[in-house]
């Protein structure tokens, strides 16, 4: 497999303003990747700061409800309330060991915004943010808190003023300032070493549930669930489980008003090859070829295009990627608040949203791992708004 390449998947694709950058990034990361004093301040931030381990917990009443064993790994009880945490911390690390003083970052559903402030305030970097008007409409909650943790928000009204806007504007920031600069990606997209980087930092998820659910149960699950947009949580919940050919993958991506419609995610279900954003992959594309305006309930999910590696294991046929409607996720929302008491990001809730739909067509003692990505208090403008009430009125 060629470097930087996962499959026909991956590669970098970049003007040559910005290739030094990037040379410089994969330079350091292969540099500090497995340096003991790197991997051990990391380990420090990750307890210290993210809370982890994140707790492996037993959906008691949901197994029973729908006949099937489900295990929800909590990464929504990390601090700042989602996964982007663990690889914010670790990007900022290397940030600061290659002598980088300020980071920017795209933000889409607002939650990686929220962990780069917060890593930023936390190890003393300024910090910027890109994120799309219409996002920020949707997450006005998370906006509050980037500013409220020292971040300049960039509001992006260009395209569709949603994250995959936000991801180009803060690529064109990059290219004018790198000196002093890194951009911290927030998903397992972009040019290479970024879907590498990121697949690395959020693999702590799948490390430390194939570890809890063994010990929990005794055995691998039979199936393990994540969202996609991008794809950082699902490839970070996947990687430990890929050589288990046993445990089956499952990608649940956003089919926004269904995909049949033009108004969806969906990107695997009803994309095809291109090049954006640095990278080959799979994207959603109108008839001419050019990338196409996407939509989905879920801010952190409307990405016209998906990871490399995601499109990689699609291809080897080593994962299975779902579309899951708005209306199934926010039912999914719902449902998880009132049968368990947690209330998941609508990101997240597409999964739930699988699990509860395909649970009777399964074995009855089927094991069921979900990646529970980040914590629903986001969301809940939005989704009473989707059900018709305005809570501010």
């Amino acid at each position: 497999m060629q470097i930087g390449y996962f499959g026909n998947h991956g590669g970098r694709f970049v003007p040559e303003t910005i290739m030094n950058a990037i040379n410089e990034l994969e330079s350091a990361y292969n540099t500090y990747k497995d340096d003991p004093s790197f991997q051990s301040e990391l380990c420090a931030l990750l307890d210290e700061c993210a809370n982890r381990p994140s707790k492996l917990y037993h959906a008691k009443r949901m197994s029973a409800d729908l006949g099937v064993q489900v295990y929800l790994k909590r990464e929504d009880l990390n601090h700042t309330g989602s996964h982007k945490i663990n690889n914010v911390l670790g990007q900022i690390l290397l940030a600061k060991k290659m002598g980088k003083t300020r980071i920017i970052a795209e933000t889409g559903a607002g939650q990686h915004g929220v962990a780069s402030a917060t890593g930023a305030a936390l190890l003393g970097l300024e910090c910027e943010i890109f994120m799309g008007e219409e996002d920020a409409k949707r997450q006005a909650l998370n906006v509050y808190r980037m500013r409220l943790l020292g971040a300049k928000v960039h509001l992006v009204s260009s395209g569709t003023a949603t994250l995959k806007d936000a991801v180009s504007e803060a690529l064109r920031e990059w290219s004018g300032r790198m000196h002093d600069t890194h951009y911290l990606i927030g998903s397992a997209v972009g040019p290479h070493p970024f879907p590498t980087i990121v697949r690395d930092l959020q693999s702590v998820i799948s490390l430390e549930s194939r570890a809890q659910i063994l010990e929990s149960t005794g055995r691998l699950p039979d199936m393990v669930v994540a969202c996609v947009g991008g794809g950082s949580n699902a490839i970070g919940s996947f990687h430990h489980f890929i050589g288990d050919s046993s445990v089956r993958l499952i990608g649940c991506e956003a089919a926004g008003r269904g995909v049949n419609t033009p108004e969806n995610a969906a990107t695997i279900t009803t994309g095809r090859m291109g090049i954006f954003h640095g990278m080959k992959s799979y994207f959603c594309q109108d008839e001419q070829g050019q990338i196409a305006p996407v939509y989905s309930i879920s801010a952190g999910l409307d990405y016209p295009g998906v990871g490399p590696e995601h499109a990689y294991l699609h291809d080897i046929k080593r994962a299975e990627f779902v579309p899951i409607t708005d209306d199934e996720a926010v039912d999914a929302f719902e449902y998880l608040s009132k049968i368990e008491g947690i209330i998941p990001a609508i990101e997240s809730a597409h999964a739930i949203a699988y699990v509860k739909k395909t649970a009777k067509t399964l074995p009855k003692d089927s094991l069921i791992l979900v990646t529970l990505s980040g914590r629903g208090d986001k969301d809940c403008a939005a989704m009473a708004r989707y059900k018709g009430e305005d809570i501010y009125e």
